[in-house]
């Protein structure tokens, strides 16, 4: 076994205490989980606060790993703050870094700077790994499906932070936007719709941006855009 800690973080995720039990019977080892801190910029930074070791494996509370998933894995060479397994997309298709499996420094995480994808700010490159690890639950319920797809695409609408490509960036834009797949697809698309209109209208004032990491004007956003629509977490 990799002498790795590791992490769930989590807010509002309805399965997150089951997803939690089975991170542990895949990783092979107590998983320590942070719960319901305000302000995702913060719960970030108190993860590193919860470990005994430089490096940890870290997972969002709808993130379902894969049982399969080899967990004797290699600590980040020099350099590498967050290495990056891939994880797939319930409701349009995509495979690739968002809502994946996290290897992450504790010191970055310290030191991270002012990023609107926060994990793009550590001090350090980001390596992706090309093998998933698992797929993201996040179409748990109608509103946390619409959040999901509103957050990625104003983040990839605004411009991404980890060096992709405008084309790239479009084709995922394309495919959320298309969503048609699994459980809320339709709520994650018209999320995808939402977060690209957000993004074209705070494109003039860089701290709107920062209404994607807090789950309260989020939510907020969310019944002002939908007033008469019944939402559950």
């Amino acid at each position: 076994m990799t002498g790795f800690d590791a992490v769930q973080l989590s807010y509002d995720e309805p399965r997150a205490a089951t997803l939690h039990t089975r991170l542990e019977r895949a990783l092979d080892r107590r998983v320590k989980r942070l719960h319901g801190v305000h302000g995702m910029r913060r719960a970030y930074q108190l993860t590193a606060e919860l470990v005994d070791t430089e490096m940890f494996f870290l997972a969002d509370g709808d993130f379902e790993i894969d049982l399969r998933f080899d967990a004797t894995v290699e600590p980040l060479a020099d350099g590498v703050a967050m290495r990056v397994w891939q994880a797939v997309n319930p409701v349009n298709g995509l495979t690739y870094g968002y809502g994946g499996l996290k290897l992450i420094r504790r010191t970055t995480l310290r030191e991270m700077g002012e990023a609107v994808d926060i994990l793009a700010a550590l001090p350090g490159r980001v390596e992706f790994c090309p093998r998933p690890a698992g797929v993201t639950r996040f179409n748990q319920s109608p509103y946390l499906a619409w959040k999901a797809g509103f957050r990625e695409c104003a983040m990839l609408a605004h411009g991404s932070e980890y060096g992709m490509n405008d084309q790239s960036a479009q084709a995922r834009i394309n495919a959320w936007t298309a969503s048609s797949g699994g459980k809320f697809a339709a709520q994650a698309a018209a999320g995808a719709r939402d977060g690209i209109a957000f993004a074209r209208e705070a494109a003039r004032s860089p701290e709107e941006f920062e209404l994607l990491n807090d789950p309260v004007r989020l939510r907020a956003h969310h019944a002002r855009l939908y007033p008469f629509e019944a939402v559950t977490s």
